[in-house]
């Protein structure tokens, strides 16, 4: 009985995809079933969750243990030669921890979808792209080689297309979901040839095989291996939204915002961290790619921080923390820490989905006061807000403990995940002092992330009310339908740090181990990184000093937030601007290439050469011999007869000479 349960694990996935079957199928012929859309849209993702807790838990009670993943094949997928690629799926337990996250906290995001979505006329249509997303992530997760899980990884890069730009009448919203598709696509350009280097070095593209011959197939060091691990790390600096391919998860706030939480928190931006969690044994054979990873992390999590500070939208600050909060997990991954890397995955869902659900049930509310009043202020500029919690306490509530989590105050999840990971950044510093400017960079990125964090819930829901007199009185709580999913995302960020609480504090780490026989093989190959216990208790100090440090600092220098904020000045302006990163890019790179395609590739090879030498060319050359062709056909007898006899004597003389 314990195996078939097992054996179900195509059935998680496959309840994701009848969904949008059956959603799109109503999105063409009744878009205005929505009770039925809603009971498919979120049933199909509360099943999954259940087949995924049924296949963790008899994962666990297989006896024996198996020593290495389970891999069910279903059909021969790509049979080419020595190239055999089955589309399978593979249990083990890394990708059980993913499965988990992405169905748990997805049915949240569905069902508070109900209530947030529920007067759009797209209704059918957002919860077919929805369990579209979801069926690709699963894909991704549970893939057993590259190429399957390369599917799910450009199926999720579709999905963020079509969510982003879900409204994509306004042309703002459609450039956004054009920008994350193109950026994507950069990104796997480098997945593809890294595959193509796998293959080419070890004979499969299977992640057992590969594995297993990596050791003996690559040199550990070696040019081949960098190449590879650096060139898969290009991939998921576009997914997962690091330097220098971030730029487009901030704009990815176009989307709905339960969109925004199920990419930030559950799925896409994920991918790449767990990529390198499942690759850990190549990148731990490549010592440059390793600390590439982990200095592009503590330098996105540092830079991304300072963009939030001075950001007034309450989604674009909740945006820059998603790129900074990835950028500690591949820190955590690049250190060789891969275990507190996933656990920060794990934590960061739980509090980043609650911070993008509550600012969802705070724009609801500012959307339905401005309704009411015929209003057209910004509904999600926290200049307009204030005083919010006097309206919507369970929201206000519930946004202080994913604050105080993401801040890392103990003894709260985002606490026990990112100390972690600080600590495994400060041990690799004793031998190597390069990554002692990581783990400072992360302490520092760490008091940005409690100061911005707390002026948000400030300017939000506290001091006066800035949303207008007439609107105040259209100001509450969503519906239960929104509510519920928020109030079970704020236990999950007080208590899920109980998964891995370390052995510092009394506890049994217990992610840890689970993960053991996932990372085994490329924590073997990292040097020895060990702290004293007092070390550990210091640097369990300074992180905690720093988050209050933040924390304090924010509420002195901006509470009560009585009047409107100043214009920014300075360098306060070149953060509001974002560095001007946008701006560089669409100079160095955009209009070049808007240059390039129009005013050569346009005008001059298309237009000229193509058009005017080949096609247009073609029709005058045709033209001139129809012209030329006109005079000997004249329709005259004596002419025809004269031109034989003037050919005929040609070739007389021709033979006689």
């Amino acid at each position: 009985m314990t195996g078939t349960t097992v054996d179900l694990i195509w059935l998680a996935p496959a309840l994701a995809l009848l969904g949008f079957v059956l959603n799109g199928a109503l999105a063409l012929l009744r878009p205005a079933a929505k009770t039925l859309v809603s009971v498919i849209g979120a049933g199909v993702l509360v099943a999954a969750f259940a087949v995924a807790l049924a296949v963790f838990g008899a994962f666990l009670g297989l006896q024996p243990a198996p020593e290495g993943p389970l891999v069910f094949r279903y059909w021969s997928w790509i049979p080419v030669g020595t190239l055999q690629v089955d589309f399978a799926f593979q249990v083990d337990q890394l990708s059980l921890v993913m499965l988990l996250v992405v169905t748990g906290v997805g049915s949240l995001i569905h069902l508070f979808s109900i209530g947030y979505m529920k007067e759009d006329p797209g209704y059918a249509r957002y919860f077919a792209y929805l369990n579209l997303f979801v069926f690709f992530m699963l894909v991704l997760v549970l893939g057993a080689s590259f190429p399957v899980m390369f599917v799910g990884w450009e199926g999720v890069g579709l999905c963020s297309y079509l969510l982003i730009g879900f409204w994509f009448n306004e042309e703002v919203n459609a450039n956004a979901g054009r920008k994350a598709f193109i950026m994507n696509r950069i990104g796997d350009f480098g997945f593809m040839v890294a595959m193509f280097m796998i293959f080419w070095s070890t004979g499969s593209l299977d992640f057992d095989t590969v594995f297993a011959h990596a050791p003996t197939a690559l040199a550990a060091g070696g040019t081949t291996i960098t190449a590879i691990t650096l060139l898969l790390f290009l991939g998921c600096t576009g997914k997962s939204a690091q330097i220098p391919l971030y730029t487009w998860l901030p704009d990815a706030m176009a989307g709905p915002t339960p969109v925004s939480a199920l990419i930030h928190a559950a799925t896409m931006v994920t991918a790449g961290v767990y990529l390198v969690a499942r690759c850990n044994l190549l990148f731990a054979m490549a010592p440059v790619s390793s600390a590439v990873v982990a200095g592009v992390g503590a330098l996105t999590a540092l830079f991304a921080a300072t963009i939030a500070l001075k950001q007034w939208d309450i989604k674009r600050v909740l945006a820059y923390s998603t790129v900074s909060q990835l950028g500690y997990m591949f820190l955590g991954v690049g250190t060789g820490a891969v275990t507190a890397g996933i656990f920060h995955l794990v934590t960061h869902a739980f509090f980043k989905a609650l911070l993008f659900l509550g600012s969802g049930s705070v724009i609801f509310a500012m959307h339905r006061a401005y309704h009411h009043t015929h209003a057209h202020e910004d509904a999600q500029d926290m200049r307009n807000m204030g005083g919010l919690a006097r309206y919507m306490p369970w929201t206000a509530t519930v946004m202080w403990i994913a604050t105080l989590a993401i801040a890392g105050i103990p003894p709260l999840a985002g606490f026990f995940s990112k100390d972690e990971i600080l600590a495994a950044a400060n041990a690799r510093g004793h031998a190597n002092p390069a990554w002692l400017v990581f783990w400072g960079f992360g302490l520092l990125a760490a008091l940005l992330t409690a100061f911005y964090m707390t002026r948000l819930v400030l300017y939000t829901f506290h001091g006066p009310n800035r949303t207008g007199e007439k609107e105040q009185a259209h100001l509450h709580e969503a519906p239960w339908i929104m509510t519920a999913p928020l109030v079970v995302l704020g236990l999950l960020s007080v208590a899920g740090g109980l998964i891995n609480v370390p052995e510092l504090w009394s506890g049994t780490a217990w992610l840890h181990h689970w993960l053991e026989p996932v990372t085994a093989a490329g924590a073997a190959l990292l040097p020895e990184a060990h702290v004293s216990t007092g070390v550990e208790w210091v640097l369990v100090a300074i992180a905690v000093a720093v988050a209050i440090t933040g924390i304090v600092g924010a509420w002195r220098l901006l509470k009560p937030p009585a009047r409107q904020a100043p214009e920014e000045r300075g360098f306060q302006r070149v953060l509001r601007n974002k560095w001007y990163v946008d701006e560089i890019y669409d100079a160095l790179i955009v209009r070049p290439v808007v240059w390039l395609s129009r005013e050569v590739l346009w005008k001059q090879v298309d237009q000229r050469v193509i058009d005017g030498a080949a096609v247009n060319g073609a029709a005058r050359g045709a033209r001139a011999l129809g012209w030329a062709n006109r005079w000997l056909q004249t329709g005259q007898v004596g002419m025809y007869v004269a031109v034989f006899v003037v050919g005929v004597l040609l070739l007389l003389w021709r033979a006689m000479s």
